[in-house]
C-alpha cells in the first residue's frame, strides 16, 4: 500500500521546562475529547515548545482556548503514514531535496504491526511546492476513515 502523505494543521505552544506541565495540558485536552494525529515537544529557549496535530482542529482550538493553553495561529506540516519498510522516509526526504526544499524537522516511529508514521516540517512558503513534490492530500478536513498508524487508543 503507498504512503498516504496529508497536508494538516498544526499549532504550537510553549510551556514551563518542569514537571507535570506536558501532562497537565494534555490531561486538559483528553478531558475534552480533543484527538491527535501526532505531537512533538522539544527544549526551546529553556520552555518547551509543543506541537499539536489535532484531528478536528475546531474542536482543538476550543478544548485548548478552555484549558487556557495559548496557541499560535495554524501552521501547516505534512503527517506521513504507511507500511513500514527500509528508506521509507529517505525517500520522502529524497523527493523534497529533488524539488530543492529543505526540511525544517522531521519525525520518524515505526508504528507497529508493519506501520509507519512520520511528520515533517518546510518553511510555511514553501508548503505548496512541498505538497506537489510529494502528491500529498491538501484537504483539511480528517478522512473518513483515516489510515490507522497504531492499535494504541486515541489521545
Amino acid at each position: 500500500m503507498p504512503d498516504t502523505i496529508r497536508v494538516v494543521d498544526y499549532y504550537y505552544t510553549t510551556t514551563p521546562d518542569k514537571p507535570g506541565e506536558g501532562a497537565q495540558q494534555l490531561r486538559a485536552l483528553r478531558d475534552a475529547r480533543a484527538n491527535l494525529l501526532a505531537l512533538s515537544a522539544f527544549p526551546s529557549q529553556r520552555k518547551i515548545q509543543v506541537d499539536f496535530v489535532p484531528s478536528d482542529p475546531a474542536s482543538f482550538v476550543a478544548a485548548a482556548k478552555a484549558a487556557k493553553i495559548k496557541l499560535s495561529r495554524p501552521k501547516k506540516a505534512f503527517l506521513v503514514q504507511g507500511d513500514d519498510r527500509v528508506g521509507a522516509i529517505h525517500d520522502i526526504l529524497a523527493k523534497l531535496a529533488s524539488a530543492k526544499i529543505n526540511v525544517t524537522a522531521v519525525q520518524g516511529i515505526s508504528a507497529g504491526g508493519g506501520r509507519y508514521g512520520a511528520i515533517l516540517w518546510v518553511d510555511q512558503k514553501n508548503v505548496k511546492k512541498a505538497a506537489t513534490a510529494l502528491g500529498a492530500s491538501t484537504t483539511s478536513a480528517p478522512a473518513a476513515t483515516p489510515p490507522i498508524a497504531s492499535t494504541a487508543p486515541a489521545w
